[in-house]
């Protein structure tokens, strides 16, 4: 489909600009300058050394200048960042107002999944942008109904239910394990999950990280690369339960089966 095609491209190099934003905004750098370069010689990428993707395969996944191996990750979130925006571009073409906010949201998510898996933290900033988002897109958002007034009320209702079931886990967390078991970040990053995706979102967000998160966590320890009380990232998760609820929201009842008696 040539939508979908177009949409791809066109996440492809926004998904270049993530990566910029990923490497930069946790140091507090400019995003404009200095220009691209490789983080291991410093040498500037040239224009047909930054096409995305393509650069990557042409120079075998090494820079041109050192032949330092290129990371993963930058090819990785362009590649994802392509595929969500035409996913999501075919998905709410009918509804172009919804697909620039869910767009714009899965773009901050893509960043703030990535920051939080190399730093272990959330900065303030993208929760208040995806707030924002939820608050200015909510009478164009599909899972909301009624007036544009009953609409924002819905968004802020799942802001106050997202926000407060993180901070119930961590209050819950922290009472068992005597430490800090969920991030503040988290806190920030469910409440404007929840202004996105409504209460319902919340819930079956909560439950699709965590079964994700439980996964990945069991991974660890069978592979020995943490231990049982060790720290790991919960936004990717968070992040991955949110992209789902934006493309097409999983109500809770879908995680329950009803017996015939």
């Amino acid at each position: 489909m040539l939508i979908a095609a177009i949409a791809f491209c066109f996440g492809l190099i926004f998904g270049s600009f993530l990566n910029v934003c990923i490497a930069r905004l946790p140091k507090d750098e400019s995003l404009l300058w200095p220009a691209s370069r490789c983080p291991k010689c410093l040498a500037p990428i040239r224009f047909y050394d930054n096409i995305p993707l393509v650069s990557f395969i042409l120079l075998g996944g090494r820079c041109r200048s050192c032949r330092e191996p290129i990371s993963l990750k930058y090819p990785l979130i362009e590649l994802l960042t392509g595929i969500l925006t035409a996913l999501f571009a075919v998905k709410w073409l009918g509804n172009p107002g919804w697909l620039a906010v869910s767009l714009l949201a899965v773009y901050a998510l893509i960043v703030v999944s990535a920051v939080d898996f190399e730093t272990m933290m959330i900065s303030d900033l993208f929760p208040l942008i995806l707030f924002g988002l939820g608050l200015a897109g909510s009478y164009l958002n599909p899972n909301f109904q009624g007036g544009w007034i009953v609409r924002l009320g819905q968004a802020v209702l799942g802001a106050a239910v997202g926000a407060g079931f993180i901070w119930g886990l961590a209050f819950l967390g922290k009472a068992i394990y005597k430490k800090d078991a969920v991030g503040e970040g988290d806190i920030f990053l469910m409440g404007a999950i929840g202004s996105l995706c409504g209460w319902q979102g919340v819930v079956s967000g909560v439950i699709i990280a965590s079964f994700f998160g439980s996964v990945y966590g069991i991974s660890l320890l069978l592979m020995k690369r943490a231990e049982r009380m060790s720290h790991m990232p919960f936004g990717p998760f968070l992040a991955l339960g949110a992209l789902i609820n934006l493309y097409a929201l999983v109500k809770p009842e879908c995680f329950f089966f009803v017996l015939p008696f």
